[in-house]
């Protein structure tokens, strides 16, 4: 599993599994002092591991 800032990078690479955030380079979790942002994101890629056999990217 795999949190991505850029989606045309993860599409080629194609992870089994990878959630695409819209945040800028080096800021993966959102917002720095956001902790409930910050576990929301982790949250929602940890449930990528439910989904079957990838390749599978999803969007935040």
């Amino acid at each position: 599993m795999s949190i991505s800032l850029l989606r045309e990078i993860t599409e080629q690479v194609r992870p089994p599994r990878a959630l695409y955030v819209p945040y800028a380079m080096g800021y993966p979790l959102g917002e720095p002092n956001n902790p409930a942002l910050q576990r929301r994101i982790i949250e929602r890629a940890f449930a990528l591991f439910d989904r079957p056999s990838g390749p599978v990217l999803e969007e935040w």
